[in-house]
């Protein structure tokens, strides 16, 4: 179960682009993998498929394991880990470890 969704600041914990901060653009929880904004840059080149068209080299942000990522709290700046609070009506919301906010 990934605990993180779009739109959280996360920072990388390992791999080429550790220690590097972002907000995470796509979740993909098939594969245990966030997508982050600006950090795991790879490049395609793509070769031209019309006539008139020409070749291109693309860079794009490539999937990260949840594994290496952690959330940074809004409220405190800390990297935490989230953990849950029940509320009186059933709904459960993400809590930062650190200082009990809602995240």
């Amino acid at each position: 179960m990934i605990k993180i969704k779009k739109g959280d600041m996360v920072k990388v914990m390992a791999g080429k682009d550790s220690g590097k901060t972002g907000k995470v653009v796509q979740v993909l929880p098939e594969d245990a993998k966030v997508v982050v904004e600006g950090l795991n840059i790879l490049k395609k080149h793509v070769k031209p498929t019309k006539r008139n068209e020409k070749g291109q080299i693309l860079e794009f942000s490539a999937p990260v394991d949840s594994s290496n990522v952690q959330i940074v709290c809004p409220k405190c700046n800390k990297i935490t880990r989230v953990g849950f609070k029940v509320l009186t009506d059933g709904k459960k919301q993400r809590i930062c470890r650190k200082c009990k906010e809602v995240l």
